[in-house]
């Protein structure tokens, strides 16, 4: 049996918030999907953590409303990054009833939902080697000691920063002035708007213990190098793409199908050039974007094995990369202010994904 669990990306919100009964971040103003979707006999839930949390704190927190326990960042974790170690307690009402081996996920992440399921698959299956070494056995959490195998059966990620997003990297390099790039005027306004609704409240806590750290390019090629391609789990990924290249090679976004408060971001993305702190080059390869993601980044980890989609030799071990979505980084699941009706391309996914079942 299999078990649709969806997680929201960067600012985002899920069914434990209250947020959510108004505007379902799944479905947007087109209605709640999730709701759509039970309707039509899928066994589905949206999960909600942190907004602008680590992928490590959200997957610990996604754990925790899984499994019906208390969320524990680890004695390792939360004393090198300063915060409590204990969360929210999920135990009198989990996510989903009764996890187990016969209840197989098909985690499904967008944006920064994709590095949190990625990062939540390795720490189930391979544990977390510094909080086994710091913890007493009888204190850690299950979670951190791994060994939970065949629980998952499928990833999805959904314009997903898979290896980071310059839209951080291009404002830390001072040979490029984004607030230079060519735009139009009321875009300038809106990109402050959006920039004050993505960018954390301080808490005291390491400022690398947060996701618009872990989506520099650099930061994510580390992650990617401590992240598993499981052999036994089928990955998809849907790269978004709201640009179009312009005869001097940088991307311009279409007003058509960008939404206004991205306009700003996809200009100044689609022209940024530049070499990270790292080495990784920013060429004219990652100029397509969706408004916040760069298209590249959205296909598959680099380096990890990848094929474009082909339904008839869907193979596990292996990134499918489904067709570039046309729309925005937020028409994947409805549209943040112009709508977008994704039923069916939802119906369709999960069919394509319900076929993989051994017994089917």
């Amino acid at each position: 049996m299999l078990q649709y669990i969806f997680v929201h990306g960067l600012a985002g919100w899920g069914s434990y918030d209250e947020r959510y009964q108004r505007t379902p971040y799944w479905g947007m103003r087109g209605g709640d999907l999730m709701q759509y979707l039970r309707g039509k006999g899928v066994v589905c839930a949206a999960a909600s953590v942190s907004p602008h949390g680590s992928a490590w704190d959200r997957a610990c927190e996604l754990y925790a409303q899984l499994a019906g326990s208390r969320v524990d960042y680890g004695a390792f974790h939360s004393k090198r990054y300063g915060h409590d170690r204990y969360g929210r307690d999920f135990s009198d009402h989990p996510l989903i009833a009764q996890w187990d081996s016969d209840k197989r996920l098909v985690l499904i992440g967008h944006s920064f939902g994709g590095a949190t399921v990625r990062l939540f698959s390795e720490i189930l299956v391979n544990g977390a080697k510094d909080e086994i070494e710091a913890t007493e056995a009888d204190d850690m959490s299950p979670f951190f000691r791994g060994g939970i195998n065949d629980r998952i059966h499928s990833i999805v990620t959904l314009a997903s920063p898979l290896n980071g997003t310059t839209a951080y990297d291009m404002f830390e390099d001072a040979s490029f002035d984004p607030l230079r790039v060519k735009a139009p005027w009321w875009s300038t306004r809106l990109a402050n708007i959006l920039s004050k609704w993505v960018v954390p409240v301080n808490d005291g806590r390491d400022p690398c213990d947060f996701a618009d750290y872990d989506m520099h390019l650099d930061i994510a090629a580390e992650m990617n190098r401590r992240l598993t391609t499981f052999p036994d789990v089928y990955y998809f990924s849907v790269p978004c793409r709201s640009t179009k290249e312009t005869k001097d090679g940088i991307h311009r976004p279409s007003l058509r199908i960008t939404d206004p408060f991205f306009v700003k971001r996809a200009c100044q993305i689609g022209c940024y050039s530049g070499v990270t702190k790292g080495g990784t080059v920013i060429d004219s390869a990652w100029h397509e974007n969706d408004g916040l993601v760069n298209t590249i980044s959205a296909k598959a980890p680099f380096g990890e094995p990848q094929q474009e989609l082909n339904r008839e030799s869907i193979r596990p071990g292996i990134w499918n990369i489904c067709p570039t979505y046309i729309g925005d980084h937020m028409m994947i699941h409805g549209g943040l202010t112009r709508k977008r009706d994704v039923k069916d391309y939802y119906l369709d996914l999960m069919s394509m994904i319900d076929r993989l079942q051994p017994d089917i």
